[in-house]
C-alpha cells in the first residue's frame, strides 16, 4: 500500500439472497483516500453509504473484495449517537481507552483535555438524557478523538441536529481535522454540507450502490455556502444524484 493512502477500497461487494436470487446492495466499489484528505460520500437513501462506511470498520464484511488501511488507528462517530446512556459525559469518553488499556490516571488526563477541547465543561458529570442533541454528538467526537485517530469515520453525524447546531460542529470538526492531520470519510445526505467540508467527493448510485463519479472539491477555504461557485458545484452533484 501506498505510504500516502490511508484508506483503499478494492472491488467491494455486498448481496444478500432472496428467493435463491442475489440482492446486490453495493458492486465493485474501488476509491482510495491520501493521508490528510476530507472526503464525504452521498447519494440517494438506499445506496449503501452507511454499509460501506460499516464494511471500512470490519463492522461488517463484504461478499467480495477487501478494505486495506494504512492505520488501526481508527475512530467512529455515529448518527444516533451510540452513547451509554447510564455513564456520564466524563465515562463515556473513557470508555474506549480504558478497554484498550490505557491506565485510569492517563485516561481522565485526556478525557479532561478532551472535555476542554471540544467544549464540554459542566457537563461531565451529567448522563446522556440531560443533554441536548448537539451536545451528545459532542460527547460522541471527543470519545473518537480521545483514542488519538489517524482515520476518523462519521455517518451523518450531523442529521438529527438542527441547522444552528450543525453549522457549528461542522465548523468545530474542520478546526479538529487541520490541526490533528486526520484522514476523514464521511457519510452525508446534504449535498451543501459536503461541498463545505470535501477535498472531494464520491458521489454513488443506488441498486445496486456504486461509485458514478468522485468529484474534487477545489473551493479556497474557508468556504463561502452563499457564493455562486458554491452554488453551482452543489447544483452540478444533486444533478447527478436525482
Amino acid at each position: 500500500m501506498e505510504s500516502d493512502i490511508m484508506i483503499k477500497a478494492k472491488g467491494i461487494s455486498e448481496d444478500f439472497q432472496i428467493n435463491w436470487k442475489h440482492q446486490y446492495v453495493l458492486a465493485d466499489i474501488n476509491f482510495e483516500i491520501k493521508k490528510g484528505e476530507f472526503v464525504c460520500i452521498v447519494g440517494p437513501s438506499g445506496c449503501g453509504k452507511s454499509t460501506l462506511l460499516r464494511i471500512i470498520t470490519g463492522l461488517e464484511r463484504p461478499t467480495s473484495g477487501n478494505i486495506n488501511l494504512a492505520s488501526k488507528k481508527l475512530a467512529m462517530v455515529f448518527q444516533n449517537f451510540a452513547l451509554f446512556p447510564w455513564l456520564t459525559v466524563e465515562e463515556n469518553i473513557a470508555f474506549g481507552l480504558l478497554m484498550s488499556g490505557v491506565e485510569r490516571s492517563k485516561a481522565e488526563k485526556i478525557v479532561k483535555e478532551q472535555i476542554s477541547a471540544i467544549g464540554l465543561s459542566g457537563v461531565e458529570k451529567k448522563h446522556p438524557k440531560e443533554l441536548s442533541g448537539g451536545m451528545r454528538q459532542r460527547v460522541g467526537i471527543a470519545r473518537a478523538l480521545a483514542v488519538d485517530p489517524e482515520i476518523l469515520l462519521l455517518d451523518e453525524p450531523f442529521s438529527a441536529l438542527d441547522v444552528f447546531t450543525a453549522k457549528k460542529l461542522r465548523a468545530d470538526l474542520l478546526s479538529v481535522w487541520k490541526s490533528r492531520g486526520l484522514t476523514v470519510l464521511m457519510v452525508s445526505h446534504l449535498v451543501e454540507e459536503a461541498v463545505e467540508l470535501s477535498d472531494r467527493i464520491i458521489i454513488m448510485s443506488t441498486n445496486p450502490g456504486k461509485i458514478k463519479e468522485i468529484k474534487p472539491i477545489n473551493l479556497e477555504r474557508p468556504r463561502n455556502p452563499r457564493s455562486e461557485s458554491f452554488y453551482t458545484l452543489v447544483d452540478n452533484i444533486e444533478g447527478k444524484i436525482h
